[in-house]
């Protein structure tokens, strides 16, 4: 009997597309935050096509959102090492995944490697170099020195925002600064939110710090030639803000259900410039332009040109989403650490 069943077993003859049916339940389940259940189906279909760029970047954002980042890496790894899919893309997802896990040393032989060999396109050069700065610096630092030194930091070395150009040396100062009252190098931190050349990421951890340390007395901040004045205990979450959600909302009727992994990574683009922005937001073109906005440039980044059937979806104005879009470029020229 065992031997009839081991011959069924190794002959068994799989349906006709059966991978491509468990990547769209696993897309399915992905859509409905089923994150096991995506697990399962999406494994199930590696099984049957190991290489499809599409099954595995599905499993490699199910690992993540469930907290399993070792297994997430190495897919990832395994990826980068295959060529499958975009490989900007997956290199991003990897690198989010190496930071989660604080492997700095991983990102810096990554990119350093990737540098080398110049398999790193011109236009993404410089983001990636500061990534790399970035990650040298906390490859550095001993986790066990900064905690010892964290509540010995005088105000006389915060008083060095100032002074600092180095925008990852800022970062570093900043993030120790989240850890101290911020009271006392408020009129640094003023300074330091008014001033044009300031970088927008680095503003956005300092008035996250004050509103986290319910700061109630009125900052000036200036981003993006706006000034805007506002009491940081007052402000949203990034996220609970209207504009945010709105935009969201016709993503999640368009996109998700048709599309998660596309979803995902409009997300991903629009978490990181809403948070480039905050306390401002975007222009003031209604929900629809920016959500088909943000829908055309992604796919674009994955050479997928289909402006008139985003602009017959979304029914948007072509003038306003064609200067939506160019915003949104702009935006991604900033260099920031993306973390």
């Amino acid at each position: 009997m065992k031997k009839r069943e081991q011959e069924k077993k190794d002959n068994v003859i799989f349906f006709p597309d059966l991978d491509k049916r468990l990547l769209q339940k696993g897309l399915d389940a992905i859509s409905d935050k089923q994150y096991k259940e995506a697990i399962a189906y999406l494994e199930e279909a590696k099984e049957r096509n190991p290489f499809h760029s599409e099954i595995n970047i599905g499993l490699i954002l199910s690992y993540y959102e469930l907290g399993l980042l070792e297994p997430a890496k190495y897919l990832a790894k395994e990826m980068l090492k295959e060529g499958q899919g975009d490989y900007i893309h997956v290199l991003d997802l990897y690198i989010m995944i190496l930071v989660q896990l604080h492997e700095y040393e991983e990102i810096v032989s990554t990119i350093e490697v990737l540098l080398e060999d110049h398999q790193i396109p011109a236009n993404k050069i410089e983001h990636f170099s500061k990534m790399l700065t970035f990650s040298r610096k906390m490859a550095e630092s001993s986790p066990l020195a900064e905690k010892d030194n964290l509540m010995e930091e005088t105000t006389g070395e915060t008083e060095r925002l100032m002074e600092l150009e180095d925008p990852q040396e800022q970062m570093l100062l900043i993030a120790k600064m989240s850890s101290q009252n911020i009271r006392a190098s408020i009129e640094q931190v003023k300074q330091f939110l008014q001033e044009d050349e300031k970088n927008p990421f680095l503003k956005t951890m300092l008035i996250n710090i004050l509103r986290e340390q319910d700061y109630d007395k009125e900052v000036v901040i200036h981003k993006f030639t706006r000034t805007i004045t506002v009491k940081p205990t007052n402000l949203k979450d990034i996220k609970e803000q209207d504009q945010y959600k709105k935009i969201m909302t016709f993503l999640i009727d368009y996109v998700e259900s048709n599309d998660p992994v596309l979803f995902e990574n409009i997300k991903m683009l629009m978490d990181r410039q809403f948070f480039l922005l905050y306390p401002l937001v975007l222009e003031d073109y209604s929900p629809e332009t920016w959500a088909a906005s943000y829908h055309a440039v992604v796919n674009e980044y994955f050479g997928q040109e289909d402006t008139q059937e985003i602009l017959s979806i979304y029914e948007v104005n072509e003038d306003n989403f064609e200067q939506a879009k160019a915003f949104i470029y702009q935006l991604e020229e900033i260099s920031y650490p993306n973390i």
